[in-house]
């Protein structure tokens, strides 16, 4: 008897075992069915939402779009604004060796007619005050500066009159001009060896 019972015993345990492992997959089976209805749902958004993103995506193109010409409406300003100067500049540049041709002539001519020296002034003042007004500066340059390459070109080297003059000017062939701080022509110089 003792036997049986205990037969009958495992027998339930074994059966309640059972029935736990069933619910326990049933359970598990619900849970992973209802995880997966929710995916679904969340893959399946409503119009709004898909509309929303589509209009979030289109205003990121349209700012993207918007900074992109502003920035090209604005370098090609830049780059406008630079041709001119540059155009301006080359016309400054080829008015300079007139200025220098007035100059020579005033040394030639200062012990000439008085009348003739004061026109050629004139015509030379008016050149000047133009290149002036529009920024156009002359390199101020003496006997014994420094020579800077930045700025001047050695046209040639001469054995020094003095020591001191050794690695600096000596003698200004052709004026410099500065415009902006930006050199329009360097000056021309002699330099002492």
């Amino acid at each position: 008897m003792g036997n049986s019972q205990n037969e009958n015993k495992n027998q339930q345990e074994q059966e309640v075992k059972e029935k736990n492992q069933e619910v326990e997959n049933a359970v598990e089976e619900n849970v992973q069915k209802s995880e997966n209805e929710e995916n679904e749902e969340s893959k399946q958004e409503s119009p709004e939402e898909l509309l929303k993103a589509e209009v979030d995506s289109l205003n990121d193109k349209y700012i993207r779009l918007y900074s992109e010409f502003d920035n090209y409406r604005r370098r090609t300003a830049k780059e406008r604004l630079e041709m001119v100067k540059t155009a301006g500049e080359d016309i400054l540049k080829d008015l300079l060796p007139i200025m220098d041709d007035f100059e020579r002539s005033l040394q030639a001519i200062k012990d000439e007619n008085p009348d003739v020296v004061a026109g050629v002034k004139l015509i030379y003042d008016k050149l000047a005050r133009l290149l002036d007004a529009k920024g156009v500066k002359v390199m101020e340059l003496e006997q014994g500066s420094d020579f800077d390459a930045d700025y001047q070109e050695a046209v040639t080297a001469i054995p020094s009159p003095s020591p001191e003059l050794k690695g600096k000017i000596v003698d200004v062939i052709e004026k410099g001009y500065m415009i902006d701080e930006k050199v329009l022509r360097f000056a021309k110089v002699v330099i002492g060896s």
